[in-house]
């Protein structure tokens, strides 16, 4: 009887488990698609797709475009800044 309960729980236990990721990983696919991903070809910048393919021009595999980051300089004031130096 016991042996019976615990395989029931267990197996409880892995369905939820594998119902959670699945769903975790629809989601993840879902945000991106909201977020607007792009995928780009290593070799050509210009050819921009909005999910995962082949190069036209030289049939390599697309990579995620990685979104571009700000940078200031050390010494670079932000437009606005009310700050006084001093």
């Amino acid at each position: 009887m016991k042996k019976t309960l615990l395989s029931v729980i267990a197996l409880a236990l892995v369905s939820t488990a594998t119902i959670s990721c699945t769903s975790n990983e629809k989601q993840s696919e879902k945000m991106e698609m909201e977020a607007g991903v792009q995928y780009t070809c290593p070799m050509h910048p210009e050819v921009v797709a909005d999910k995962p393919g082949s190069c036209p021009k030289c049939g390599m595999d697309l990579v995620k475009k990685e979104p571009e980051k700000m940078e200031m300089k050390h010494d670079s004031i932000m437009k606005g800044d009310s700050t006084m130096k001093m």
